[in-house]
């Protein structure tokens, strides 16, 4: 959405200026002395030449070129005005990295611009020549040109900054994962795996005996089965995002087997074209998936789950069903995977909608955009 209005607002810029443009160049040209034969011509040229900037940032090459011809034009025709829409198109072109196209249309453009004074026939060689070096003077040339580049090389400066900022951040994000991960190795696991085998010998010595086991003891020893899953549970996804290889969608297949072999009959669909992928958005989908069908496993009482993922023009969309025992009125508690799940997609500027459905089981669904804002 924010991507088609900022494009909305260049684009009425451009119309803008090339509106401006193109009334500067006739209110010059019919100001001028030179208009005899050719007025007609010569004034359509000197619009055209101006309106053409309207496609400068789509196509700069094509402008450069038509700018080109209407200066030619109009010259021909006996109209003595700068050759303003040129520069202006020499200063996008060049600002798109077109430098040696660039570079050579205007030497072109020097070359020809006496002959074309010579054509409207209203002149001699020296004044032609006078004529040529107003209507286009190579210091505004070379200006024009030096502002594009200047401005080229600012941006990939900027790009280049925002780009190292982001993989300073993300290295430094698994850093701090991987300490996680150590921290909680080191000290939470070896605690819980003490009150796990202190729970299951205390189980067994009792049954040995032929004495009846508390109810608390049972609770604390599935506690403890439990809490040592959801831990081992994390420390795989905090190591796989620092050190692993990285999971994406070819891995969500995968997810779907394992899914089947605990005993949930999942099912897995793809729709649309398959394009490339940022890294990000590909390893995002993947942990919707596997979030998904644990939460599926542990909490839902369900018996089946599907997977969909659509492949969209400027979009991923994933869709996670289960019947589960989830309804419209059980609002479901915001646990640490769920809210996860809706910090990376909301990192992506895209939409996470995770609730219940009205005929039973519940729906996770996430929509990524492929295009970001700049």
């Amino acid at each position: 959405m924010s991507t088609g209005r900022t494009g909305l607002r260049a684009g009425l810029t451009d119309w803008v200026i090339a509106g401006c443009v193109a009334a500067t160049l006739l209110v010059t040209g019919l100001s001028g002395q030179g208009r005899a034969a050719g007025a007609v011509l010569g004034c359509a040229l000197l619009v055209s030449g101006g309106l053409a900037l309207a496609a400068r940032r789509r196509a700069p090459i094509a402008v450069l070129a038509v700018t080109g011809a209407c200066a030619l034009g109009y010259q021909a025709a006996g109209f003595d005005v700068p050759a303003v829409a040129y520069l202006v198109a020499v200063y996008t072109a060049v600002r798109a990295g077109h430098r040696a196209v660039t570079i050579a249309a205007s030497v072109a453009m020097l070359l020809a611009l006496p002959f074309a004074a010579l054509i409207s026939g209203s002149h001699d060689t020296a004044a032609a020549l006078a004529q040529a070096r107003g209507a286009l003077e190579v210091a505004w040339l070379i200006a024009a040109g030096a502002a594009g580049e200047a401005l080229r090389q600012a941006e990939r400066r900027a790009d280049e900054a925002e780009r190292t900022r982001e993989e300073t951040a993300r290295r430094r994000a698994d850093e701090e994962r991987l300490h996680i991960a150590r921290e909680l190795h080191d000290s939470l696991t070896h605690q819980i795996s003490i009150i796990k085998v202190q729970a299951e010998v205390a189980v067994h010595v009792a049954r040995r005996r032929g004495e009846p086991v508390p109810e608390a003891l049972l609770a604390i020893r599935e506690a403890g089965r439990e809490a040592a899953r959801e831990l081992r549970a994390t420390l795989e996804v905090l190591r796989d995002d620092t050190g692993g290889p990285p999971r994406g969608l070819d891995h969500v297949p995968e997810l779907v087997r394992r899914a089947r072999t605990a005993g949930l009959a999942a099912t897995l669909t793809v729709g649309g074209h398959r394009g490339e992928l940022p890294a990000a958005v590909d390893r995002t989908a993947y942990r919707i998936v596997q979030e998904s069908l644990t939460n599926i496993a542990r909490h839902a009482a369900a018996t089946t789950a599907s997977v969909r993922i659509d492949h969209r023009p400027g979009a991923l969309v994933i869709r996670v069903d289960d019947d589960g025992t989830a309804t419209p009125g059980t609002a479901p508690v915001p646990g640490v995977g769920l809210l996860g799940m809706r910090e990376r997609v909301t990192a992506l500027g895209g939409r996470l909608r995770a609730e219940p459905r009205g005929e039973g089981g519940f729906t996770v669904q996430a929509e990524i955009p492929l295009e970001r804002t700049s």
